[in-house]
């Protein structure tokens, strides 16, 4: 991969104006056993979807820290302006579309701009804005604004705004500059103290998204099933709020070990009677995994911190006020912990295993909560676990085959989901499974039925690396041709189609256990 450059030991990082960065240099394994992985990504990006959504509502009033906003947006927005006034017709797209703006903006400023960023996440790259998903599936805080998206494109196609994304493109690339090694080096230094490196099923990945139009004291994070994204704006300093972003990139390390060890937290769940009148969010008090992660994330933060041991301590205080009272537990614990060379996946189940509930219970019974909590910074796609395909990709993504694919029959058999998504993670079990026909054929009937170009294009690139192990060659060129045809806006995909155009798919040797 000659477009790689080695920036520091054990990573590399691509020089393009994306700036994605690999953070593992694994490879789908289709011959060995136990394996369906993809190369986990960790990127920080663009998005010209992202951008015409935030740059639609401010043109229809959204001004929210405009004055602490980096230059650009201001920039952008008068060139809008100028656009609006030279072309004909202009305000006769624009007006709809801002009378919807208007009829449903938030009287939460921070809401008002969440539930944009939900949108954008869920919808295609321009000029269709197509969704990714069908509206009833998307988040909650999202399906009252679907209407907005053809009011979204007449504008976007009226004043000609993928010209204005053009030119900025240059500042644009020079603002992920400036945020690229500080998200390396936080990403980097997060896994020596887990001592674990990221790692993921096919298409799991951490985006970091940069726009200019949005307000740059809010930041946005969202998982949606298993997927992880934070949405960030530059403020006129370019301060970069990595404490947020370090706090979604534990959340996507640490999430999937809870669920893989889901057994272990039946007997904590006593716990959550004495966080009933706590001020933090319901999803909390009612699912034990989520309480217990989230203690685990914030200890981890708290041990990360570069403070003074009081202000530390006090920090853990508010933990406890607000109801997430394994804070301090686990706070403790990794002290021992860090001295341990275990990795955390491997000392992940002891961690948990060794919590004295009746002690935390009592402790808990005695503390007096705060009157309110801070929001949670990352927000989970609302329906996710009402949704068959979410949650067996959840399950397999945790090392669970044998429950993913009763979900993913369940929901081919149901039909009342996307069948080529359904197909797709059957043909990733076989993978793993070892079964190359099986796997051969459910990507071939994946083909047929679905309509996600992620599905599309890793169907094609999966397919070609089994024809190549079949010593196909002519056939294996064929289905990396496809991939690439429908890779444009998946780096990662685009990546491992051009691979196997330029030589035969050959598997690495299997990853030992740790």
């Amino acid at each position: 991969m000659p477009e790689l450059q080695r920036d520091f030991p054990g990573r590399r990082i691509r020089p393009a104006s994306r700036l994605t960065f690999a953070l593992t240099l694994a490879i789908m394994l289709v011959t060995a056993p136990g394996w369906a992985q993809n190369p986990p990504q960790v990127s920080l990006e663009t998005s010209e979807t992202l951008f015409t959504v935030l740059t639609a509502i401010n043109t229809c009033g959204y001004d929210q820290e405009l004055n602490a906003s980096d230059p650009l947006r201001a920039q952008i927005r008068s060139e809008v302006a100028k656009a609006v006034e030279n072309t004909a017709g202009a305000q006769d797209a624009i007006a709809p579309m801002c009378a919807f703006y208007r009829q449903h903006e938030a009287a939460d400023e921070a809401r008002d701009l969440s539930q944009y960023v939900s949108l954008a996440l869920y919808l295609e790259e321009p000029p269709a804005f197509t969704p990714k998903v069908k509206q009833a599936e998307l988040p909650p805080d999202a399906t009252p604004l679907a209407e907005f998206v053809p009011l979204m494109q007449a504008f976007y196609q009226k004043i000609g705004l993928h010209a204005i994304w053009e030119r900025n493109r240059a500042r644009y690339a020079e603002l992920t500059g400036i945020y690229h090694d500080p998200l390396a080096k936080m990403t980097f230094d997060t896994e020596i103290y887990l001592k674990m490196a990221s790692a993921g099923y096919l298409g799991r990945q951490f985006t970091v998204y940069l726009d200019a139009m949005g307000a740059p004291g809010q930041t946005n994070a969202r998982n949606y099933a298993a997927d992880y994204y934070v949405v960030i704006s530059p403020s006129s300093g370019t301060a970069i709020k990595l404490q947020q972003i370090r706090h979604t990139y534990l959340h996507y390390l640490l999430d999937a070990l809870a669920l893989k060890n889901g057994g272990s937290f039946k007997r904590l769940t006593p716990l959550l009677d004495d966080v009933k009148m706590a001020p933090m969010d319901e999803a909390f008090k009612s699912n034990i995994s989520l309480l217990v992660t989230e203690c685990l994330i914030r200890a981890i933060e708290e041990r990360l911190a570069k403070v003074p041991e009081a202000e530390r301590a006090q920090a853990i205080d508010e933990a406890d006020k607000e109801g997430y009272v394994l804070t301090r537990y686990f706070y403790d614990a990794l002290a021992k912990f860090e001295k341990d060379p275990a990795s955390m996946r491997n000392a992940y189940p002891d961690l948990v295993g060794s919590i004295d509930v009746g002690k935390e219970m009592k402790r808990a019974s005695l503390l007096q909560f705060s009157s309110e909590a801070a929001p949670e910074l990352l927000h989970l796609a609302g329906r996710s676990n009402k949704h068959l395909l979410l949650n067996a990709e959840r399950r397999l993504a945790a090392g669970d085959p044998e429950t993913a694919q009763k979900l993913a029959q369940q929901a081919l058999d149901e039909q009342e989901e996307d069948a080529g998504r359904a197909l797709f993670i059957l043909a990733e079990i076989a993978t793993a499974n070892r079964d190359m026909e099986g796997a051969r054929t459910y990507f071939e009937r994946a083909l047929e039925n679905a309509h996600e170009p992620k599905v599309i294009a890793w169907s094609h690139i999966y397919l070609g690396r089994i024809f190549d192990l079949k010593e196909d060659r002519f056939a294996a060129l064929d289905q990396y041709r496809a991939a690439l045809n429908v890779a444009g806006t998946l780096p990662e995909a685009k990546l491992a189609a051009q691979k196997g155009l330029e030589e035969p798919y050959e598997p690495p040797v299997a990853k030992q256990p740790e």
